[in-house]
């Protein structure tokens, strides 16, 4: 994997750069849709690439690994190809699914012990298998299995957590480096950055983790019920430590604002399940605000969606429809709202690129954000 800055805010740490894998190139700073088990909800793959205009998507290895299974997988030559997408694909290690588990997991130096959350069934994740699982997979880029601490947690867990996310990060790098891909492609492997809410071990993580020296780096653990300006913060504290030369991922966080806000901290890559699952409940992002399409005032507005176009389906279907549709119950209204917020975050993360490249990406982020904060 490659990664070259093209341009740089001389008024913050935005970075407009290009990520080159073995799929295709993703320019930076990029959002990554979520398909956790292969699909990105109620998204098609054309859809994705020609109407969203996808430069990679978001796979999960917990999922994946209970259905379709490993052994799927690798008869179908991997996801790419199981799927049908040809460009970039990212795995998650399952950390954070084992970590919503909660009472149905046990860990230990060795690993993780967990119950399936559709049958109950007994399974058991070490770093070693985690690798494996997504080298099977295929992603381009894998990451390290780490504990995902709860962001209310007390200093004494988080240090603990963090010892053994650092513990299994050492086991996963050295199966990978022992393993090779299946697919005759390159893979990249990014550790995570755990750490809490506390700026000591914040920095202990990232300070590990930069010595690594790995094709890219992940910050974890955010948005998991912190305050947001403490999110910000340990942002902040970690990028100051990360290299500059490596991208840096933020997992899954998350608003349109706090996407900005973190391009305006160095962070270069998101994924966050929140454009599809918000508008499936029937919320949409706007570069004017948000727009609840349930609520009745929309029912006789034959305006657009949004009356900036950008590349979404809403040319055509006014807030008068789309609530109508959903007032139906009607499935296609689910549908057209995950296109258009998906396409939405795509065209506001090409427009930070234009902006970065512009050198006033500052300016405009403090503008946008007070637009995206408005409701409709």
């Amino acid at each position: 994997m490659k990664f070259e800055i093209e341009h740089t805010d001389t008024h913050s740490q935005a970075r407009a750069g290009r990520i080159t894998t073995g799929h295709g190139t993703i320019e930076t700073p990029v959002f990554m849709p979520v398909g956790t088990q292969g699909a990105v909800k109620a998204v098609h793959m054309h859809e994705l690439r020609d109407d969203i205009r996808a430069q990679i998507i978001l796979g999960n290895t917990y999922h994946l690994y209970l259905r379709p299974g490993p052994e799927i997988l690798e008869k179908a030559g991997g996801l790419h190809r199981f799927n049908g997408w040809t460009r970039p694909i990212l795995t998650d290690s399952g950390g954070f699914q084992v970590f919503s588990l909660a009472g149905n997991r046990k860990l230990s130096d060795e690993g993780a012990e967990f119950r399936s959350h559709i049958d109950g069934s007994k399974h058991f994740f070490s770093p070693e298998k985690v690798m494996d699982i997504q080298r099977t997979i295929g992603a381009d880029i894998v990451m390290a299995f780490d504990e995902c601490c709860p962001g209310d947690a007390d200093y004494s867990y988080a240090r603990q957590s963090l010892r053994l996310t650092e513990l299994w990060l050492d086991r996963c790098l050295r199966r990978f480096g022992e393993s090779a891909p299946r697919y005759g492609y390159e893979q990249s492997l990014f550790p995570i950055v755990q750490g809490c809410v506390y700026p000591d071990l914040r920095r202990q993580a990232a300070e590990n983790v930069a010595r690594k020296e790995a094709d890219g780096n992940a910050i974890g653990g955010l948005a998991v019920g912190e305050p947001t300006e403490k999110m910000y913060e340990m942002i902040e504290i970690v990028n100051q430590i990360l290299p500059t030369d490596k991208p840096r991922y933020l997992m899954g966080v998350g608003t349109p604002a706090n996407l900005l806000e973190a391009i305006g901290r160095g962070v270069d890559m998101f994924d966050c399940i929140m454009p599809t699952r918000n508008g499936r409940n029937g919320q949409l992002f706007t570069r004017l605000g948000t727009i609840n399409l349930r609520n009745r005032k929309w029912a006789d507005d034959f305006s657009p969606v949004d009356p900036d176009a950008h590349a979404t389906v809403d040319t055509v279907c006014s807030r008068a429809y789309l609530h109508h549709l959903f007032k139906c119950n009607e499935i296609l209204g689910l549908q057209i709202a995950s296109i258009h917020n998906l396409a939405f975050y795509q065209w506001l993360l090409r427009q930070a690129r234009t902006h970065i490249a512009a050198n006033d990406f500052a300016t405009w982020k403090n503008g946008m954000i007070h637009q995206l904060s408005e409701r409709i």
